[in-house]
């Protein structure tokens, strides 16, 4: 517990209120408050969570309608914008959510002015970017969850098949956050032994059991949402996570989204990549090898999403 330290929720929803029972049952900081402009909904959400304190001290919780509550933040985690509907990608949602954040960012920033930014709010690589733009902060303070979510798919899906903890798989989805993102098959591992040479049975894994692990990670999302309507525990055990990491200082390489400077050619775009997460945020980038083929897609990924950045008029 880093007990002094205060972390700001903003958006009520789904995806903030699970952020918030993430953080407050790890005991990740000393104080969780929530903002959203729906009154109602905001403060039936806080007392239910206060309500458990006894089981979470000595975390407090609080929060309201007056956006004032972010005032000194050390991390604020911005979940606020329109959901992702089914059939909807998250590209569509760009438009309506970077209005939002244009309004929210100055603000945000005006009150905690030393705080890290998290951008949870799909499409996360885009508002990633325009927030950098809105907040005049350097990117290493502001940048998005990224493919953290999309790499623990991965690493589950791989751990079932492989009949593994997902604790002993090592592998990371990078790029976008969205329909180009694609897996670094090429440094994957089980334990100590390489992804292609491990064995299922008496065979190795197939390209076309890889291709269909990537794909179940791609669309599940669009699975789950189908089903009930949003995605919120796991995003909020992630995002929970990246919080812990600054808070701790961890220097752990988690595979944030933050906006690139000449890594593999790309620049002037957020994409996920192996990054060092501690107290400054996004704090480094970390070099890494591909294979021909996952160049080509990281190139895809980046042009995909400048397109889109473009269209926005952000860049």
């Amino acid at each position: 517990m880093t007990q002094r330290s205060k972390v700001s929720i903003i958006g009520a929803g789904a995806v903030g209120t699970s952020t918030a029972y993430a953080l407050l049952i790890k005991r990740i900081a000393g104080e969780v408050a929530i903002y959203d402009t729906n009154k109602a909904k905001v403060e039936a959400e806080v007392l239910d969570l206060a309500h458990g304190s006894q089981f979470t001290n000595p975390s407090r919780v609080y929060g309201g309608d007056d956006i004032e509550v972010v005032r000194n933040s050390d991390v604020v985690v911005i979940t606020a914008g329109a959901k992702q509907q089914p059939g909807q990608t998250r590209l569509d949602l760009a438009a309506t959510n970077v209005k939002i954040l244009q309004d929210l960012m100055p603000k945000l920033v005006n009150l905690s002015p030393d705080a890290v930014f998290l951008l949870v709010t799909n499409p996360c690589d885009v508002l990633a970017y325009a927030a950098v733009q809105f907040s005049g902060l350097p990117a290493n303070k502001v940048f998005s969850s990224g493919t953290v979510l999309d790499s623990s798919r991965l690493r589950w899906q791989l751990a079932e098949r492989a009949g593994v903890s997902t604790e002993s798989v090592h592998a990371m989805i990078v790029g976008e956050h969205g329909d180009s993102e694609f897996p670094l098959w090429s440094e994957a591992k089980i334990g100590p032994i390489k992804l292609s040479e491990w064995k299922v049975g008496n065979r190795a894994l197939h390209p076309e059991d890889l291709d269909e692990i990537a794909d179940n990670v791609k669309n599940a999302a669009y699975k789950v949402i189908e089903g009930k309507g949003a995605t919120n525990y796991a995003i909020g055990l992630s995002a929970a996570r990246i919080v812990e990491a600054v808070l701790r200082d961890e220097s752990v390489i988690l595979p944030v989204s933050s906006v690139l400077t000449n890594y593999l050619g790309v620049s002037d775009v957020a994409l996920s990549v192996p990054t060092i997460v501690n107290r400054q945020g996004a704090f480094k980038t970390i070099p890494m090898e591909m294979s021909a083929n996952e160049l080509t897609k990281f190139q895809a990924s980046s042009n995909a999403l400048k397109a889109s950045i473009a269209s926005l008029g952000l860049s």
